[in-house]
Order: C-alpha cells, then structure tokens, then sequence
C-alpha cells in the first residue's frame, strides 16, 4: 500500500543565475516546483513510499518536469493533456534592500482540466494519507472539484488527508481562497499553513499559539499545524500545543523550506512518530532546505536527524 499520494499541478521556475533581475537576464536555471511535488520529493527522503498524481501539457516541457522528478526518485503518474498548457512561473529571489519577484504563469494550465476521472482514485482510496496544497484549487472551478474529490477519498487513513492553505495572491483573492478551502475543511484531517495565511485566508488575528486552537476547534481538524518564519512552527493536537524555534542558517534560496517542512513532518507521521517528534524534523528540514538553491528539498536523513538532536539537547 502506497504511504502518502500527493495530488497537484507543478510549473516549472525560471530563475535568473547570481543577482540578476528577471527584466535583464539572459541565463536563467530551470526547476520544477509545485507544492505538491515538492512535498512528494521532501517525503521521499525520508523512506516514504509516494506517489504524484497530476495532469501536463504533452509536450517537452511537460515532458521536463516528469523527468526531474524522476531523477529525484518520485514516483509520478500522469495524465498527459494535448491542448492544456505547461504553467510556468518566474522567481527572481531577495537581495537586500530589494524583495523578491515570483511571476505565476499558470492560466490554461493542464493541471486546471484535472478531473477526478484523470486520476487513480483506487490508489487515493488505498493511501495511507492523501496531500493536496490550495493554490491547485486556484487554478479553476474543475480544480476545486477534483481537490475536493482527493481530499474525500483520502480521508481516514492513518495519517488521513491532509491540506496546506498554500495561499498565493498571485492566484486568487483572500476572500475567493477562504470560500473556496473552507467548503473543503470538513474533508481535511490535518491542515498546514503559514501563520501569515492563516490571518489572510481565514481572516483572523492574534498569535500563533491562540490561531491553531481556534482554527482547530472551529472546522474540527485533528491537527494544525503552523510555520511562523523566523520563529520556527508548532503544532496542536488533542488539546496540546508543540512547538520549536527556528534553526539560524545561512539562507541560499528560502523558496522550498515551507514544501519541504511539511513533506519531512507527513513523513515523520507516516514512520509513526508523534506529533512533536515530526515537527523536530520538519524544522530541521525546512532549516537545511533553505542551504539549497532550487525548490526541491535534496536532504539527507542522516543529517536531518543529527541536526534535529543537536538542536533538542540543546532545549530548541
């Protein structure tokens, strides 16, 4: 039985090399980043068994992202779609004082014709958790359809369905995003965010420490789970919150830590660690992930683990 099925459109990101700008490079590096195969790559790395499902463009860009994947020993299957698009997205990263430019290229993506039918909904059924990240329900009405269709599938299962707010504005609204993902909540057993999406999305305020509780009590999730940057994550279940610092690192590309957190974290679940323990090693992860260039979260175990003990005896 396959451990954790993740379900999502994946673009390819185009960066310009060193401190260029987008407006003037003429060099750029090529990755494939979605939320849901970034998390599939993260939770391989730690021995789970996964599997991304998805629909591309059928041509040598689509084409591209599967191999990459490949190449990061994830197990794909895909629906291959000769009029839909292959989604792109331009990322042209910080330099202080300047902020970073992310550009989403994804309308008429094939990913937005998606239907459940396009996918093995016997191996969603069968998985022992399911993943789905909300900026695949921006792409259209067919997309939410068939998250939904995921999200209903999946639940029940050990470490059950799980959904990340993964708010993008580039996207959609707040308001159209908070519509849309609540209608969904009553399918989702476990629900990760930002702390910032969480006052976006779900419009509320507060800290994170008051945020999880409410927002857990509010939609019934079994756990919550919160990045907050800087100040590390925490997560809430039956009535308990855990929580970690931040790990201080030498930042390359911060663009795969929150992906790859959450990948580490299921992971962790699906081994059968507790809740606190997972999110040990989902901060460890996200810390080394932001030491890689790229999206894709290329951690070892070994040293995740030794990052993550160092950092508790220490009282992290």
């Amino acid at each position: 039985m396959v451990e954790l099925v993740t379900v999502g459109d994946t673009s390819l990101r185009l960066s310009p090399r060193s401190n260029e700008r987008l407006e003037t490079a003429t060099d750029v590096r090529m990755h494939a980043t979605g939320t849901e195969s970034n998390v599939a790559v993260a939770a391989s790395r730690f021995g789970t068994d996964v599997v991304w499902l998805s629909k591309l463009s059928d041509t040598p860009l689509g084409r591209r992202v599967v191999s990459e994947l490949h190449e990061h020993g994830i197990e794909t299957r895909v629906g291959w779609s000769e009029a839909g698009r292959q989604g792109l997205s331009f990322y042209e990263p910080p330099r202080d004082p300047r902020d970073r430019v992310r550009i989403d290229d994804r309308e008429g993506a094939a990913a937005a014709t998606m239907t459940p039918g396009d996918l093995d909904m016997e191996l969603i059924r069968s998985a022992s958790s399911v993943f789905v990240g909300g900026s695949t329900f921006a792409l259209s009405e067919t997309a939410v359809e068939t998250g939904e269709a995921v999200l209903r599938a999946g639940s029940g299962g050990e470490a059950a369905s799980a959904l990340d707010l993964d708010y993008r504005p580039e996207l959609w609204s707040s308001g159209d995003a908070r519509d849309t993902l609540t209608d969904v909540f009553d399918a989702v057993d476990i629900l990760f965010a930002s702390e910032d999406d969480v006052r976006d999305v779900l419009d509320r305020s507060g800290q994170a420490r008051e945020l999880a509780p409410s927002v857990a009590a509010e939609w019934d999730f079994r756990m919550v789970v919160l990045t907050r940057s800087e100040h590390g994550a925490l997560v809430y279940h039956d009535g308990v919150i855990h929580d970690r610092d931040a790990i201080e690192t030498d930042t390359v590309d911060e663009t795969g830590q929150h992906d790859a957190f959450v990948g580490a974290f299921l992971a962790a679940l699906l081994d059968g660690e507790e809740p606190d323990e997972a999110l040990s090693n989902a901060v460890a992860t996200a810390s080394l992930a932001r030491t890689i260039p790229g999206p894709l979260a290329t951690v070892d175990a070994e040293e995740v683990e030794r990052l993550s003990e160092t950092f508790d005896q220490r009282g992290f």
